[in-house]
């Protein structure tokens, strides 16, 4: 079988304070944090012992995993397993990258995300010039809003050209088109995070091949539906797993979208879905100026992709 599984355990903690971030954060006590362990750890002897299934990860915590020991643990245990093809972490870069030489690194990626105002940009650049030179895949992202338009220049001209800088459209912000173009310039696919995608009846993967996992092992289809499937250890999941409409009327996260199957992104990001990295190069000379008809939906654009047919131009992370 194959899945794609995208884990988000009780962590809740986070090193930042972010004023836009849109996640609940708490300060995880001790019995939180062993509690958070204890799940990530049952998750991960689940992932060894599926020896017959091909499996891809992703976890997107609602806090800072990788300054946890026991997520670099389990993403180097991971990342070693036959049966993973790729697992992928979610992190604002804080932690030391030294554990990342204990990891296959042809399995392992990470998407990075830059917060302005809560790390010195010399300390963040010099840890992604760190992976660079390490050999790990990674992307690179930062929020999109004006108070930020400077540091994600800076962060265009300093990364390596193959290094994807991605923008993710700031929750509740309106972009007048100038905007909007202002920052396809620096990420040609930040008209898919502009608005919300329509998505109540359209074929989506999750549900079928994709699926989301919490710390008590409750499945459900994605992140952003609460029915659930049934439970990722007793194996009754399992009887529930068939392509179905998403039940919601429109999707504007990037980990939600991306799997929508009246989008190209399985083509734009192919092998690189979960890290959230192209295929091709999404240079800036790549960007296209995009007009919003009355749906209040930009043109859809690939990267190195050609348009494929019955796609519905849509939004978002």
């Amino acid at each position: 079988m194959d899945l794609t599984l995208l884990y988000r355990g009780p962590l809740a903690s986070c090193d930042y304070d972010c004023p836009y971030c849109p996640f609940a954060k708490r300060r995880d006590t001790p019995a939180q944090l062993r509690a958070d362990r204890a799940a990530l750890e049952r998750f991960t002897s689940w992932v060894r012992e599926r020896t017959d299934d091909r499996l891809s990860i992703l976890f997107t915590p609602w806090g800072e995993g990788l300054v946890r020991s026991w997520y670099r643990r389990a993403l180097v245990e991971l990342s070693r397993l036959p049966q993973v093809e790729r697992v992928a972490i979610q992190t604002n870069l804080s932690c030391r990258t030294d554990w990342l030489t204990e990891a296959d690194l042809d399995t392992l990626a990470l998407w990075c995300t830059y917060h302005p105002g809560q790390t010195p940009y010399r300390r963040f650049l010099d840890k992604a010039e760190r992976l660079t030179r390490s050999g790990v895949r990674f992307s690179v992202g930062i929020v999109g809003l004006p108070e930020h338009l400077a540091s994600a220049r800076q962060l265009r001209a300093d990364l390596p050209d193959h290094v994807y800088l991605w923008v993710n459209a700031a929750e509740g912000h309106t972009y007048t088109d100038e905007q909007a173009d202002t920052w396809t310039a620096l990420d040609p696919l930040f008209p898919y995070s502009r608005h919300p995608h329509r998505s109540a009846g359209q074929p989506c993967r999750t549900g079928s091949s994709v699926l989301s996992v919490d710390g008590e092992g409750t499945v459900r289809r994605c992140h952003f539906v609460p029915e659930t499937l049934g439970n990722l250890y007793d194996g009754t999941y399992r009887t529930a797993l068939t392509p179905r409409p998403c039940p919601r009327t429109e999707c504007d996260c990037h980990i939600g979208y991306v799997h929508l199957e009246t989008l190209p992104l399985y083509d734009v990001f192919a092998g690189g879905v979960l890290e959230r990295i192209p295929a091709a190069p999404a240079h800036p000379e790549s960007a296209i100026r995009l007009g919003l008809p009355e749906s209040r939906s930009p043109t859809t654009i690939s990267v190195g992709v050609p348009p494929q047919p019955g796609c519905v131009p849509l939004r978002r992370f």
